[in-house]
């Protein structure tokens, strides 16, 4: 039986023999008689077995180590214990797998990077416990929104030739032998030798695929891996993670942002409600306030600010800033916090000059901006990035071209504005951001399983 089970409806088991299995977190011995706190995986907390002298393998049950996984049978009372609702006496203790002494998660307090070097074994301690079980309802969370809302879940592709991200930001996939590579009579790599015959990449988005689907379905979203080449070693860069990429017909810049808020406080409100018990962990554990911070989203209204009031707003504050406010460059993390302080909760920031950006958001009338627009959030800064795409044939074509994109292999992305286009918009938001928003985690490399980052592929 389930200790989620259990615990949940204790009413009804309390004086009732009852068995379950899990993995011992703590194992505390006496003379006479020993406290086993066993985990079993199906909930963030444990249940604490007693087990008397009486029990025929009683010496045998003292050896047994942290870690070890056990069946145990036993009659749940009332616990008179602080902090525990009820406890197992256990009448029959049977050892499924033993652990060596060696066992790297003992009962205390780990670094979180000793940890990350034990990735296969630290989902059983309390932090990471929390953390993927959360992960998993957010992941949830997101599905339920859209498909309550009547989107299409596309599963595009992970190999794709379509260059989107700019070809030093992507994987090379090829079947050729990388130790005798052919050659065109010019030097340079023969694809015609490779499977597809052609350069192939692993995908750094959905978003052209999804458009692709939103001229048929109107409204669908994407939810998959991607992977970027990016020596980027800090905190929030990895190089495999998961994003989720809703495209919408017949919506603009205005209606994405609605679409943004409502969906980032359904997620909020969705885990709040599901993971009660973790979120008070990390609240006492992880980040203090982390509830009222998110409840302070809840209650929020988002601001929406241009780019260029953006930039006036910090220029005027008065403050040294490292990084100086641009009105032809991006918003650095610095102004990112401003930001949010100042709003007191989540920025939009919108129409943001067009050389910083896609070749595929529109362009707004006055030539300068594209109607691209990005959202921060206190304490963790840019969450979603998103924009209006360009509907016009032509004016993609002008911005591919002023921008050196090369156009073949997205020409049939280009064609969808030949074939019935309309006004659509999309935004793209990384999970494990949201992970570390929502737990208060300040290093992706534990919001997700296993993390592939610059020099660390391991497991």
């Amino acid at each position: 039986m389930e200790l989620k089970t259990i615990l949940g409806q204790y009413q009804d088991y309390i004086g009732k023999e009852v068995t379950i299995s899990g993995w011992i977190r703590n194992h505390r011995k006496q003379k006479e008689f020993g406290f086993i706190d066993l985990h079993d995986g199906s909930c963030f907390k444990t249940i604490q077995c007693v087990y008397a002298n009486e029990l025929e393998n009683f010496a045998d049950i003292q050896t047994y180590r942290v870690g070890s996984t056990l069946e145990i049978t036993g009659t749940l009372l009332e616990s008179p214990a602080k902090g525990q609702t009820v406890e197992l006496q256990a009448t029959k203790v049977t050892l499924l797998g033993d652990c060596l002494e060696n066992y790297p998660i003992q009962p205390k307090r780990h670094t979180r990077e000793f940890l990350r070097e034990q990735a296969y074994l630290r989902p059983r301690t309390n932090l990471f416990q929390a953390v993927f079980r959360v992960r998993s309802v957010i992941s949830m969370a997101i599905h339920n929104y859209f498909q309550e809302r009547n989107y299409v879940y596309v599963t595009t592709p992970l190999l794709t030739t379509a260059d989107c991200e700019g070809s030093d930001q992507m994987f090379k996939v090829t079947t050729l032998n990388m130790h005798d590579i052919p050659k065109t009579e010019e030097g340079k790599c023969d694809f015609k030798e490779d499977l597809f015959r052609k350069e192939t990449f692993i995908t750094g988005t959905g978003q052209l695929h999804g458009e692709a689907f939103a001229m048929a379905f109107r409204n669908i979203y994407t939810f998959g891996p991607t992977f970027r080449t990016e020596k980027s070693n800090t905190k929030i860069h990895a190089n495999e993670f998961w994003m989720i990429e809703p495209e919408i017909a017949f919506c603009d810049l205005e209606g994405l942002m609605d679409i943004e808020e409502e969906f980032l406080k359904y997620v909020i409100q969705y885990v709040i409600d599901k993971c009660p018990e973790e979120m008070a962990f990390f609240d006492s554990f992880v980040e203090k306030g982390l509830l009222a911070k998110l409840r302070n989203v809840l209650d929020s209204k988002f601001v929406r600010i241009d780019h260029k009031d953006c930039i006036d707003l910090l220029l005027n504050s008065g403050k040294d800033w490292e990084f100086t406010p641009d009105y032809e460059g991006d918003i650095a993390k610095e102004h990112e916090k401003f930001l949010t302080d100042h709003f007191g909760g989540p920025v939009f920031i919108t129409n943001w000059p067009k050389d910083i950006k896609a070749c595929y958001m529109k362009l707004n009338e006055d030539g300068k901006t594209v109607a691209a627009v990005d959202l921060v959030v206190p304490a963790a800064g840019e969450l979603m990035g998103g924009s209006q795409r360009e509907e016009d044939y032509e004016k993609l074509m002008k911005r591919i071209e002023e921008m050196e994109v090369d156009k073949t292999p997205i020409e049939w992305y280009c064609n969808l504005r030949a074939y019935g286009t309309c006004v659509h918009a999309g935004f793209g938001m990384g999970l494990e951001r949201l992970v570390m928003y929502l737990t208060g985690i300040d290093n992706i490399r534990d919001a997700i399983p296993f993390a592939r980052t610059p020099g660390s592929c391991d497991y």
